[in-house]
This record gives structure tokens, sequence and C-alpha cells, in this order.
């Protein structure tokens, strides 16, 4: 436990949490709609600060972040909790475990209800990673925004270490968390669910704009920027708001940054919804390169052509991938086109 950042005392020992734009107020004894940030006689703390819940060495490409130290390996990391309450969530148990018994939101049960995980110290996450050989740590699985005094002060030891670090985010983060991550952070794949009422109906959240404002102000810092979006049929999957997603990511991130369409399976909530057609993932790709996207990508499709980085000039496979394996690999095409990538020394490869 760690008191918290980003808060402000109020009058009668409430407190109001500033980390992400829900900026709950908050009860003494209480806590905050995430579930792991408790208000303790007038004083924020994080009830997760070396608390993992979860910990494997994954490839980059699960993230998934196709341009960032692409054949890389990572450490990823997370505690339990989330400040969204998505009910398509693919890792409820972590993400929501202290409301498995009551409504998002809701008080737990009993004081220190869900908090659950290993006590590991950011010495220990980054001696782990060494050890393990990869290159980086991710803050992943759950949403890294809830966990920041813990994910902060890894990253600090990883960058001296010479680890990357790169978070896979579903955005809803206020702007000065944003700015103090970014010191740290090089590299962060964010989700872009869709549009407003998306966001209300399935996310319980006014989530677009400010998911939104986080993604240009991480670029804006010079964080490398992937964008994801699951695509839920009846929810997402209009021609309207994949166009409208992969117009504003053109606009506003630029046309080399790369654009994930993920194949949604149902869960949590959603058990009794349809997966995504393949045929859905392959429209909105046609839609994102018409809108003037270089790199899109359809995922969750093993074996799909979607899955590759092609050349956006004549077309030539340059990075070949098979699920979350990378085959074959050239930053530089035939033709002269070289590829936008970030996290490595590119001219090694061939």
């Amino acid at each position: 436990m760690k008191e918290a950042l980003f808060y402000r005392k109020l009058e009668g020992k409430k407190v109001q949490c500033l980390l992400c734009p829900r900026k709950c107020v908050i009860l003494p004894g209480r806590r905050g709609f995430c579930g792991v940030r408790e208000n303790q006689a007038g004083v924020l703390y994080s009830l997760v600060y070396e608390r993992l819940c979860s910990m494997a060495v994954d490839p980059i490409e699960k993230k998934p972040l196709y341009h960032f130290a692409p054949g890389s390996n990572c450490l990823s990391i997370c505690t339990v909790g989330c400040n969204l309450d998505c009910k398509f969530c693919q890792n409820w148990e972590i993400s929501h475990p202290q409301f498995q018994n009551n409504s998002p939101g809701e008080e737990p049960s009993a004081a220190g209800a869900g908090i659950v995980g290993e006590h590991i110290p950011p010495e220990r996450i980054v001696e782990i990673a060494r050890k393990q050989g990869v290159e980086g740590i991710s803050y992943t699985y759950t949403e890294p925004t809830i966990f920041f005094e813990y994910a902060l002060d890894t990253m600090k030891l990883a960058r001296r270490s010479g680890l990357y670090n790169c978070w896979v985010s579903n955005g809803f983060t206020s702007p000065e968390p944003v700015m103090e991550a970014s010191r740290y952070l090089d590299a962060i794949n964010i989700d872009i669910k869709g549009s407003e009422s998306f966001y209300r109906k399935l996310c319980n959240a006014p989530g677009e704009a400010a998911v939104k404002r986080a993604a240009m102000l991480y670029r804006e810092q010079g964080v490398w920027v992937e964008v994801t979006t699951l695509v839920i049929p009846g929810y997402n999957d209009s021609r309207k708001v994949l166009t409208d997603i992969s117009r504003w990511v053109r606009k506003n991130l630029g046309p080399d940054t790369p654009i994930h369409f993920s194949r949604f399976h149902p869960q949590f909530r959603m058990r009794d919804a349809e997966p995504t057609p393949t045929r859905t993932l392959e429209m909105a790709h046609s839609i994102a390169v018409k809108e003037g996207l270089r790199y899109v990508y359809i995922g969750n499709v093993p074996g799909h052509r979607g899955e590759t980085t092609y050349c956006p000039e004549c077309g030539r496979p340059l990075i070949e991938r098979h699920g979350f394996g990378v085959a074959a690999m050239r930053d530089t095409c035939t033709c002269g086109h070289r590829l936008a990538l970030a996290g490595r020394k590119w001219s090694a490869l061939k």
C-alpha cells in the first residue's frame, strides 16, 4: 500500500481522485470506482502497490505492438482493477474481481475484498526481466493507469536498466498522469473502442473524448502509439463508426500510426453475442486503407494475411507474422520505402 498520486483533499476528510476522468469523490473508508484506491482517514492510498497478480513472458506482438521492437519479448505484469466496466472484458476475472458479487462501482462487501496478488517490489520485477533475457516490460492485461504508482516506480528502474516500457491501455487517463507516464514510457497501444454512445452503453463511462485526448498527448510527448479497435457485431461494426475511427487516427495521430481491428469473442457479460465475422474485419481494413492509413492489421484471426506488414508503396511483405510469431523481418523494401518503426536499432536487420 502506498499513498496515491494525483488526488486532492476535500472537507470532511473526503478526497477526489484525479488519476482518470471519473474524478471520483471518495468518502473515508471507501474506494473509487476502480476498487483499488481507498480513502483512509483523508489520505488516498493505492491498495495494489507491489501486489502483482499476473506475470508472464510475451512476444511484443501479443500486445499488439507491431511497429515497436518487433520480434522482441517482454515481461508482462499487472495488478487487479480497472477504471472502465466493459461488458465484453477479456480479463474480467482480474480487472474486476472485487465486484464478482457486486455491481460495478459498488463498495466491496468486505475490507480488502478483491485485492489479491503477490508482494513483488519494482526492483524484483526488473531483476526478473533481466534474468529472463527480455528486452522490456509491458504493463498490460488490466489497466496500468490504476496501478500508476507501481508502474511508475518500475518504469524508472527499467529505463535505467536499458529495458523498454510499454503500456496496453484503455486510454481513460487524465492529462497530468499521461504527461508523467510519458517521461518513462516508450510505446503504448490504446483502445479506441467506438463512439461516445458505445462507451456509455458498453463501458459505463463517457470515454471517447478523454481517450482520444490521451492518445494525442502521448504522441505529442514522443511515445510510440498504436491503436486497437475490438470490432463487436451490432455495436461498432458499421461503416460510419469504422470510417470515423480511421479518419480520426489519420488526422490526429498520423498516417503511419498502426491500427489493429481485432476479432471479438464472447466474454463476460456478452457471452450470447456472436464472434466478429472475418469479412467485417476485412471491411474495416479496407476502410482504414482508403482513409489513408498505411499500416492496418487484422487481429485474433491467426494465419490471416492481415497480420503481416506490407510495404505501403508496392505491397511487398516486409514483416511476416503468424499469430504472435515473426517469420521474416525487413525494415526497408526493395522499392526503397522504409517502414515506420521504433524501439530498435534497425541497421542490423536484413
